[in-house]
């Protein structure tokens, strides 16, 4: 599930534990993000929250650009990439000018609802995460550290940038027009092309089956 909210989008999916929809955790914008016409786009890093931790570093962050086809032009009015603290329900959102990649919960395993492992069914396989049909109707995800950093850069990164794709075409370069559709379709169009890319910079040992 895919929402978007005025001022910004979001990559999440609706996760459920003991019943109850968890709580996000709070974020406070930097005003130094937001500052136009930056000379150099800015990667931070923010301490990722307690019970998560960062898959994706700064310099992973720097290596996945250089993959990016036309990363000059895609990346026009975009002031910075930040690795926020995680929150529970998504994994990114877009602010305008801001892309953000949340941190991921410590335990690398992920319950997906059926319907957002099915959205994601092409990648789960091209990554290799094995997954579990749960007796609740979810779906467990054996994420290993190297796919869910995958799955953060090729599938998250990608959203956000698609949003800020959508903002920076739109007449005033204001706000993401097209929405969630646009930006699904930007990352798995990108994806396909950077995926070979992909796999030869960061040699990734993908997950085997659980025993």
């Amino acid at each position: 599930m895919k929402i978007v909210q005025p001022g910004f989008a979001r990559r999440s999916t609706p996760k459920v534990k003991n019943g109850k929809v968890q709580r996000k955790n709070r974020w406070v914008q930097s005003p130094n993000y937001y500052l136009k016409n930056r000379k150099a786009i800015l990667i931070e890093r923010r301490k990722p929250g307690r019970g998560y931790r960062h898959i994706v570093t700064r310099e992973d962050i720097e290596k996945f650009i250089e993959l990016i086809p036309n990363w000059a032009e895609l990346s026009r009015g975009l002031n910075a990439i930040v690795l926020v603290p995680g929150s529970t329900p998504r994994y990114g959102y877009h602010v305008p000018g801001v892309l953000h990649i949340c941190a991921w919960e410590e335990d690398l395993w992920q319950d997906w609802p059926r319907k957002f492992a099915q959205d994601n069914v092409s990648l789960l396989e091209r990554l290799r995460v094995p997954t579990q049909e749960l007796s609740d109707g979810q779906v467990r995800c054996f994420f290993s550290e190297e796919n869910a950093k995958a799955f953060q850069l090729l599938d998250v990164f990608l959203h956000e940038l698609g949003h800020h794709r959508d903002r920076m075409t739109t007449k005033h370069g204001e706000r993401t027009a097209r929405g969630e559709e646009f930006a699904e379709r930007f990352a798995l169009e990108y994806e396909a092309m950077i995926f070979p890319r992909y796999v030869k910079v960061f040699r990734p040992r993908f997950a085997r089956l659980p025993s």
